[in-house]
């Protein structure tokens, strides 16, 4: 049975609509959810004694539910006189069913509190050519009339660019209060029935006396209750279009593996801050065995973790997965200049998200519970030592964490790449003079890289001749002093090309610079150039 149309521009066609209601009898059919999905923006937003008009009502049964609750003043219109007949069986006083046109109706100017429209916006408007605008235009300018000044047009869309863009400029220009809201219980029951899980929003637009030099407001309401202000349409066209597209990499990983499409990463933010609050790496192991229903677990990252092999890298990160013993893991990482009080707190926080990121799972009627795995039982333990701003290299942060083998370990970090180690120390205690002092521990190199170039040394020095060594790039100086406790021959000189470096090294890191030990300042390139020409790198 052909219910859905051939092209979308049959959407627009009375005679399509007739024989839609026909084919489908009296079956209720609803556009983006019921009144259980949608009744706690509805009834936020619409006040009982509000007189409501319904446009393109079709057969849904959102008008009686809404008089049902108590709402007593309501009228729905529909261009189809088949759905409006049968539609009429169900008249009640205070609720009206009406074969009318959206577009031309014959309401007296201001007879409205509030025009409700559920999918007729997006079925008017497939596309953007002229002709289509031109409906829209119509449609508009009849909710503009029969609405009263404060009453509110409630449209219930799922926002397509090119809807969302006209609406915007067309409200504006009326000088009219906007906010979106997601509409997320309509989401989850399209999820549950096997549905894409598309976002639905609810587009509140009041209509407000526009006054000249007014301050238009544009507002989102995406997250829970948290309404953001936004300073420009573009600024608002962004934060739907992140929605969306973070709803669409969702839809995907409940569908397929990602075995051989490598990772998904998303950030999430509160709303109201720029700076992400967590990170989740979706990974997949390599050899899923049934990709239709699949394993799934979330992994939370200890704090200041997150830089090691198993949790930075594809390649850790894949034997993560398959050390797990499940087919997916959504790896959390935890970012700096934020609080996190415990591990139950972060399962919490990140539990509907994750949850929107599980694998296909067979037999999905019921929300799977998803195991929350971590190293130890706590969020990491992580401590600020310092902070603070070089005028090359922007801002920085030293701080001190502890590693799986309980080994401190000083860390300087340059915050505008916030997932690399500039520079790492192992402190470790020391008794001077019956006092115990924590000190740096210069036999520790951070790295694998540090190791070879130490060998590199080794394989062309001779041990009792003394030489000279050129090292580009200070960072906390653990090299250098390294160098300098293995190679008491040879007299080392360290160029960097930021003083501040420098003073992180000696403050923080415990550079100590003496005759065979010596830091320059200068760009390295240049240093180079020049002690190619005198011959010697002091």
């Amino acid at each position: 049975m052909n219910l859905l149309p051939k092209s979308s521009t049959e959407f627009s066609s009375t005679d399509y609509w007739d024989s839609f209601f026909k084919k489908r009898g009296k079956k209720a059919f609803e556009w983006y959810g019921e009144y259980l999905e949608l009744c706690e923006i509805l009834h936020k937003y619409i006040k009982t004694t509000d007189k409501i008009l319904i446009i393109g009502c079709g057969n849904s049964t959102l008008g009686i539910d809404l008089h049902n609750v108590g709402y007593s003043q309501i009228v729905n219109i529909d261009v189809s006189h088949v759905v409006i007949k049968e539609m009429k069986t169900k008249v009640k006083p205070g609720l009206e069913f009406l074969q009318m046109d959206a577009l031309n109706t014959t309401f007296e100017d201001c007879s409205f509190s509030v025009v409700l429209d559920k999918g007729t916006l997006d079925a008017l408007m497939p596309d953007s050519t002229q002709s289509t605008l031109d409906q829209i235009d119509k449609l508009f300018h009849e909710t503009d009339r029969v609405l009263k000044q404060g009453g509110r047009y409630i449209c219930i869309s799922l926002l397509q660019v090119h809807i969302l863009k006209y609406l915007l400029e067309q409200f504006t220009e009326l000088g009219w209060m906007i906010r979106v809201c997601r509409c997320p219980e309509a989401e989850n029951k399209s999820i549950s029935e096997g549905g894409r899980g598309l976002p639905v929003f609810a587009v509140i637009c009041t209509k407000l006396k526009k006054m000249a030099q007014m301050k238009l407001v544009y507002e989102v309401c995406l997250y829970g209750d948290t309404i953001q202000r936004m300073e420009s349409i573009d600024e608002m066209l962004a934060a739907i279009k992140a929605a969306q597209d973070a709803a669409m990499i969702c839809t995907g990983l409940n569908r397929c593996s990602l075995t051989d499409s490598g990772e998904v990463v998303i950030d999430l933010t509160k709303p109201n801050e720029k700076e992400p609050r967590y990170t989740v790496i979706v990974a997949d192991k390599d050899d899923v065995k049934d990709a239709s229903n699949m394993t799934f677990a979330a992994f939370i990252v200890p704090q200041r973790r997150e830089h090691e092999w198993l949790f930075g890298v594809p390649e850790g990160r894949k034997t993560l997965v398959k050390s797990s013993g499940f087919d997916r893991l959504a790896i959390v990482h935890l970012h700096r200049d934020h609080i996190y009080t415990s591990l139950k707190d972060v399962q919490e926080e990140t539990a509907d998200v994750i949850m929107r990121l599980s694998p296909p799972i067979k037999n999905n009627s019921k929300a799977p519970i998803i195991p929350y795995l971590s190293v130890g039982s706590d969020i990491g333990n992580c401590k600020e030592i310092a902070r603070g701003e070089s005028k090359m290299s922007g801002g920085y942060v030293i701080e001190e964490i502890e590693d799986s083998d309980k080994n401190i370990l000083r860390r300087l970090i340059f915050l505008s790449n916030q997932n690399c180690i500039q520079s790492e120390a192992k402190l470790k205690t020391v008794k001077i003079r019956g006092k115990v002092s924590t000190v740096i521990d210069y036999s520790y190199l951070a790295c694998d890289h540090h190791t070879y170039m130490t060998l590199g040394v080794n394989m062309v020095a001779k041990p009792k001749d003394m030489f000279d060594m050129l090292v580009i790039g200070l960072g906390g100086g653990a090299l250098s002093m390294y160098l300098h406790a293995c190679f008491k021959q040879a007299t080392i000189n360290t160029v960097d090309i930021d003083p501040v470096v420098h003073k992180i090294a000696k403050e923080h890191f415990g550079l100590k610079e003496n005759k065979n030990l010596k830091v320059t300042i200068d760009d390295g390139i240049q240093f180079i150039h020049s002690v190619s020409t005198r011959g010697n790198v002091q």
